[in-house]
C-alpha cells in the first residue's frame, strides 16, 4: 500500500536541449541503458531494473548516496501522456519524479523539466529539511539535463 504525502513541496529545473522530443522520451524512458547513462554520478549508484525496461510498466531499484548516507528507492514508472510525461512513483511513499519533454524551435529542439513532489515534515526540521532536499534536487537536475544533453549529443553512446 502506497503511503499518502499530505504536505508536500516541489523541486523543479528545466533546460533547453538540441535534440527532438522522441529521441530525448527515448533516452529517458530506456531504463536499460539510455536512463542509467544519464544519471547523476557520483550521486546514484545503482539502477536496476525489477520489471520491464522501457517506460511505462517498469519497475526499478534506484540507489543514491548523498553526505555519505544510502537512499534506496523503489519506483514503478508510468506515462500520464505517452512520449510527452514519464512518471517515477515510489512504491512505498507516493513520493514522484516527472520528465516532461516539450517541443521548442518548431521540434528541433526540446524544453526538458524534472520535477519531483516530495513528502514535507512539519515544524523547524521539516523547514531545514526541505532547504537541504531542494539545493541538493536542484543540483542533482541540472547534472541530470546536463547528462541528457551530452547523452544526445553523442548519438546515445556512453561516456
Amino acid at each position: 500500500m502506497t503511503a499518502q504525502m499530505s504536505a508536500t513541496f516541489q523541486v523543479e529545473e528545466s533546460a533547453v536541449i538540441n535534440a527532438r522530443p522522441e529521441a530525448l522520451h527515448a533516452i529517458v524512458a530506456d531504463y536499460r541503458v539510455g536512463h542509467p547513462a544519464i544519471l547523476p554520478k557520483p550521486e546514484f549508484t545503482g539502477l536496476t531494473v525489477e520489471t520491464g525496461g522501457f517506460g511505462a510498466g517498469t519497475v526499478v531499484w534506484a540507489v543514491s548516496k548523498i553526505w555519505g548516507r544510502e537512499y534506496r528507492f523503489h519506483q514503478r514508472v508510468s506515462e500520464p501522456e505517452p512520449g510527452r510525461v514519464l512518471k517515477e512513483t515510489d512504491i512505498d511513499t507516493g513520493q514522484y519524479t516527472t520528465f516532461t519533454f516539450e517541443p521548442v524551435s518548431g521540434g528541433s529542439q526540446t524544453r526538458v523539466t524534472i520535477s519531483s513532489v516530495f513528502p514535507a515534515r512539519p515544524g523547524i526540521a521539516g523547514w531545514l529539511e526541505k532547504i537541504i532536499q531542494s539545493r541538493i534536487a536542484h543540483r542533482l537536475y541540472q547534472k541530470e539535463l546536463r547528462n541528457i544533453a551530452d547523452y544526445a549529443a553523442r548519438g546515445g553512446a556512453v561516456n
